[in-house]
């Protein structure tokens, strides 16, 4: 695997990287897509921090990358839709930096109850700036949080601990979590005319943007703060600058700007009832140690055994469940080539997991099948955007769990359906990957092997031309299995050491009694 590291990311996670045996090359932040873009041409995995942006034009050559990590908690600097569309995992580590970023939130409240910044630039003007600097006491305070995740959490729960009060809105929680919360919830109205202070910890999205709004700013409590060190974009901050220079809101501390690095003229710079600070969230030694070997550590098991965790773009899958199902990865994939030989440009594919499923999570293997049923022909297609691909070609993917193994421990059935008629396939693991029944007939070969089906006249003497005229060609077969079909017909599976030309195909068709040989 190829590593690009952008923006400083933390040794301790390289060195993980490289102890798998990949070749790691590190790079000051790119800011400019068209030269991410052409750095991206040869890279497997890209990791990068917020200085970095990931927008859809540097990926038009990524025709290599399987993962862009993000060490840390947002990813809206990566156009998560672009990636997906390219079958390009997303992956975050929002763990690692959650006290990092909690007491970022509270060194801001902090500073501006007690003007910290202001009497400490005064210090070092040669003043004793007391005056003018009466702070005001936390404990007893109301202080709404918005977002109640991991940090919001923290956030929360320590400044309890310090004596406010706490209540807060989280319009991602479910309803049944929210209730089960030690922290009363409000709707966010109500809790932006109730609290002392605002604090915000949720992502951007499209919901998110300008969450509070100028409408929703002047709908705090008069003389309140608001803290933003969560993300840029959540704050309407002409309105914020507005409403504080007017006395109805009396500051507001902010380490997160709708644009970053925030502009030299910027308006804000100049307000004195407001703390800035350069992003510095997750900007500690731990937090930066933690976000790079976690993220490291996640990427490394999604390439190696399809465990997925931390990934924005792909559900969750243990590292037990990837267990379960890894020996079944192969087999879908050579199994989803196989269907589309079988059924070019198919319409649908019924996908039925039977025997002992107790266990297993067919979703991962549907996906991989199915993203090896489209192939190629719907440019690059992988397991992060197979459905979605499946869905705009026309492909119906139907997926059961259950039924009777037919004396398999575990058993897949396939029937794929297309202009050209209906197909069957029914696979296991006995004994490796094999293909046990071929529409219906029993036959026993390897799928991700070498082979030639076979349809013919059930008589003496075609096998053995068959043999003989691939034997003059200097293929090997290495197993042939036949099954009858009924009606005077059968049909084999021929495994053989090697890709049979086309030209020496056409010779053993014209054999009598072959209706029917393609390679697969």
């Amino acid at each position: 695997m190829r590593v690009l590291a952008c923006d400083g990311i933390h040794e301790d996670g390289l060195t993980l990287l490289r102890e798998a045996g990949w070749s790691v090359k590190t790079a000051d932040a790119i800011k400019d897509p068209g030269t991410l873009s052409r750095a991206l041409a040869d890279v497997d995995i890209l990791i990068v921090r917020s200085a970095t942006k990931v927008p859809a034009e540097a990926l038009v050559h990524a025709s290599h990358l399987k993962v862009i990590g993000r060490a840390g908690a947002g990813v809206d600097t990566i156009d998560v839709e672009a990636a997906t569309d390219r079958g390009i995992a997303v992956m975050n580590a929002p763990d690692g930096n959650t006290l990092a970023a909690a007491e970022q939130a509270l060194a801001l409240l902090f500073a501006l109850a007690r003007h910290v910044p202001a009497a400490d630039a005064g210090m070092k003007a040669g003043l004793w700036p007391k005056n003018g600097l009466t702070g005001f006491e936390l404990e007893g305070k109301r202080l709404g949080v918005i977002g109640l995740g991991r940090i919001g959490s923290t956030v929360a729960r320590k400044a309890r601990g310090i004596g406010m009060e706490v209540a807060a809105y989280d319009p991602f929680l479910p309803p049944a979590a929210a209730a089960k919360t030690a922290v009363p919830m409000m709707e966010l109205e109500a809790l932006l005319a109730w609290a002392d202070i605002i604090t915000l910890h949720i992502p951007r999205t499209r919901e998110t943007t300008n969450l509070l709004s100028a409408e929703r700013l002047a709908k705090m409590k008069r003389g309140a703060y608001l803290i933003n060190a969560a993300r840029g974009g959540l704050v309407d901050e002409e309105a914020l600058l507005r409403l504080v220079e007017e006395g109805h809101l009396a500051g507001a501390g902010l380490d997160t700007f709708a644009t970053e690095p925030l502009p030299e003229d910027s308006p804000l710079r100049a307000c004195k009832k407001l703390v800035l600070a350069p992003h510095l969230g997750a900007s500690t030694s731990e937090a930066q140690q933690a976000v790079s070997t976690i993220l490291a550590r996640q990427i490394i098991d999604f390439v190696t055994t399809g465990a997925v965790a931390g990934c924005v773009n792909l559900p969750p899958l243990s590292a037990e469940a990837a267990r379960e199902i890894g020996p079944w990865m192969p087999l879908m994939t050579a199994l989803g080539k196989l269907a589309a030989r079988l059924v070019p440009a198919p319409s649908r594919l019924d996908i039925t997991y039977a025997g002992r499923t107790e266990a297993l999570d067919p979703k991962p293997l549907t996906r991989l099948l199915t993203a090896a049923v489209l192939g190629s022909a719907s440019g690059r297609v992988t397991p992060v955007n197979a459905l979605a691909e499946a869905a705009a070609r026309g492909l119906t993917v139907a997926e059961t769990v259950g039924g009777d193994g037919d004396g398999f421990d575990r058993l897949l059935k396939l029937r794929i359906e297309g202009a050209q008629g209906v197909r069957e396939l029914e696979a296991t693991l006995h004994r490796g990957p094999r293909v046990v029944r071929l529409d219906g007939v029993e036959l026993d070969f390897d799928p991700s092997a070498h082979f030639l089906i076979m349809r013919n006249e059930d008589q003496p003497g075609v096998v053995g031309k068959l043999g003989t005229g691939l034997g003059e060609a200097g293929v090997n077969i290495i197993n042939f299995s036949l099954g009858a079909t009924g009606g005077g017909q059968a049909v084999a599976a021929i495994t053989v050491d090697r890709e049979v030309p086309e030209a020496t195909l056409a010779r053993l068709r014209a054999i009598p009694g072959i209706l029917s040989l393609e390679m697969v």
